[in-house]
């Protein structure tokens, strides 16, 4: 066998960064700030071994098979899960279909406004990146595509990543604990291995993704190997069309949602949401922020205690529009014009489909982003490795990102509430202002009252 030194010296190279980029973990620098410097190490190692990739890219397929050995087992129990918690309290069991609709429609409008965005934009068209041992596939017919969405034999669909017809199966088998488990007590076990099942493959995955920035390194070193920078610059177009999409999103989509649906002032929502998206913005975590969320749901918007910890927690794990919606289809549109395949619009709009489906199994974990893009794109038979590539932007579009998963959760929260009489209007419309550092609710009658002492205070979000 060949030695090929600068193969060698270019893996000896990527091993050293990968030693900068742990002794970096181990300094507590964050995810997002180390996914930027492997971003940089992977540029600098393609720049200097130009297409002497072959040995540094091992490490990045080896994260990418990884990733999609856990697709189907954790969206499997992450679905059966989410569907099944639906029964645990019989009063919010009468409002649980309502939550996922309206979950569920939020993540509906993000993808259509993304996809018409993307397809408007051309995003993808012109950009060079070869993907290795990658066949052109036919993209089967409308009907051909329906009729395989329903799983045949369960084993072989598992065995060959098949992601939908898994869901299918989960669903139906969530549906069918739901039903059982209101007259018999035996299967409670089942339901506590799906959460127990669930709880550890989450924390397997955020081990896999863990390593997103080992294998930024080693993708974009491969990527930059075979291309020229500037053929790169494409990416950051979807940096500024996520941003400007999750923006829509919320203050667009959300406020229309408020003021048609529920008939309610939706500047007013989004003011007091206002916290805990900024929370979310910052931390990046829909699951982190939930009891902020909870918080002004209950205490600032008047929705009913239980359906505001019910529906908002169900948002947490199932929908998601910026993380299950925007980005997926983003990518999507993206690679099927980078890789010049042909869709028609019926099968956008399955690919539409595809990601509502896939939207239920949201987790909430890190990385459900990256998770739900490889289950979109392994349903859509799509090159996983060029999710991947957008990894370095990814986490700084992963804070819109979560502020659009949580006001989405917010808003299908104060909808449910609204429609069922669930919601104190007359607390949604007050006013909350800050006096002596305590948050007072201001209604018309107490404005009238005490006007003179609460108008000393300061206006808030909060």
């Amino acid at each position: 066998m060949e030695i090929n030194i600068l193969e060698i010296g270019a893996l000896l190279t990527t091993i050293v960064l990968f030693g900068i980029l742990f002794f970096l973990k181990k300094k507590h620098v964050g995810f997002g700030i180390r996914t930027l410097v492997a971003t940089a190490f992977g540029v600098a190692v393609g720049l200097i071994f130009k297409e002497n990739f072959r040995l540094v890219a091992a490490f990045g397929t080896v994260y990418v098979n990884a990733l999609q050995a856990f697709v189907i087992p954790l969206l499997l129990f992450s679905v059966i899960s989410s569907i099944t918690n639906l029964g645990n309290q019989v009063r919010l069991h009468k409002v649980g279909l309502k939550s996922v609709l309206f979950l569920l429609l939020n993540t509906l409008t993000a993808s259509v406004l993304t996809l018409i965005a993307a397809l408007s934009l051309g995003l993808g068209k012109g950009f060079e990146y070869a993907v290795e041992a990658t066949e052109a596939k036919e993209v089967p017919t409308a009907v051909e595509a329906i009729v395989a969405l329903f799983p045949k034999n369960i084993v072989n669909e598992w065995g060959s990543n098949t992601v939908v017809p898994i869901l299918i199966f989960g669903l139906v088998v969530a549906l069918a604990y739901n039903k059982v488990a209101r007259k018999d007590e035996t299967v409670k076990p089942f339901k506590a291995f799906v959460d127990a099942a669930n709880k550890v493959l989450g924390r397997a995955v955020s081990f896999v993704v863990s390593f997103t920035p080992y294998a930024v390194t080693a993708l974009i070193a491969r990527a930059v190997g075979r291309s020229k920078v500037e053929d790169l610059l494409p990416l950051l177009s979807v940096l500024i069309v996520a941003y400007v999409l999750s923006a829509i999103q919320i203050f667009g989509v959300e406020s229309l949602l408020i003021g048609l649906v529920g008939r309610l002032n939706p500047l007013t929502f989004l003011k007091k949401i206002a916290p805990a998206g900024i929370v979310a913005f910052t931390s990046q975590s829909s699951v982190g922020t939930l009891p902020v969320t909870v918080s002004k749901l209950k205490e600032n918007i008047g929705v009913d205690g239980d359906v505001a910890a019910f529906t908002a927690g169900l948002g947490a794990n199932l929908g998601m529009p910026g993380c299950a919606g925007i980005w997926p289809v983003l990518l999507a549109v993206f690679t099927i014009h980078q890789q010049g395949i042909s869709y028609s619009a019926g099968q956008y709009a399955l690919l539409i489909a595809l990601t509502l489906l896939i939207s239920i199994g949201t987790v909430g974990v890190p990385g459900t982003a990256t998770i739900t893009a490889t289950a979109l794109f392994t349903a859509a038979g799509l090159p996983v490795e060029l999710i991947v590539l957008f990894s370095p932007i990814s986490a700084i579009v992963d804070m819109a990102r979560t502020a659009t998963n949580v006001v989405g959760a917010a808003t299908a929260t104060v909808l449910t509430a609204k429609t069922e009489g669930l919601l104190d209007v007359e607390k949604y419309n007050a006013k909350v202002v800050e006096v002596a550092g305590e948050e007072v609710e201001v209604t018309g009658e107490t404005a009238g009252r005490e006007g003179a002492g609460v108008g000393a205070g300061s206006e808030t979000a909060a």
